[in-house]
């Protein structure tokens, strides 16, 4: 059965791909640099970075990297995230605020994928650093989702 894949329970998204490369003996040599975020909808969400010869070899990493890094987050039940948070991640900065029902997720670039896929569909994030690289951001949205988890099973 090789080459047929089981349907995942997450849903993935691809979120930055680079090539990469390194200079040996010859010249250089080239890889791939994905960073995937997977999520459940329904409350785990995982980031990961994953490096391979062919795209869809440093895709595949990544996935097994984020299930690896997996978050759960407590949900209310509107969909929102239970209180305001703020996080930081070497240079990014991210605050995250619950929002009612209806009123839809307001966040951009890498913090909404995080939050779409985590299966939040009412609150509002803002990136406050002036960097614009997506991994950070992501992680900074995932370590922000995290100080959640921590706080919701200290009550």
């Amino acid at each position: 059965m090789a080459g047929r894949r089981e349907k995942s329970e997450f849903s993935e998204k691809l979120i930055d791909l680079r090539r990469v490369s390194r200079v040996m003996a010859g010249g250089r040599r080239f890889s791939f640099r994905a960073t995937v975020v997977i999520g459940d909808r329904k409350g785990r969400v995982g980031v990961g970075v994953g490096k391979g010869t062919h795209t869809a070899l440093a895709m595949e990493k990544a996935v097994r990297v984020a299930k690896k890094n997996m978050v759960e987050v407590p949900l209310s039940e509107n969909g929102s995230i239970p209180f305001e948070v703020q996080a930081k991640y070497g240079a990014a900065r991210i605050i995250m605020r619950p929002a009612k029902a209806g009123r839809g997720l307001t966040a951009g670039g890498a913090a909404r994928i995080v939050l779409e896929l985590a299966g939040v569909s009412n609150a509002s994030a803002k990136v406050l650093s002036h960097t614009k690289n997506k991994i950070s951001n992501a992680r900074a949205a995932l370590e922000a989702l995290r100080h959640l988890r921590y706080a919701a099973s200290r009550t």
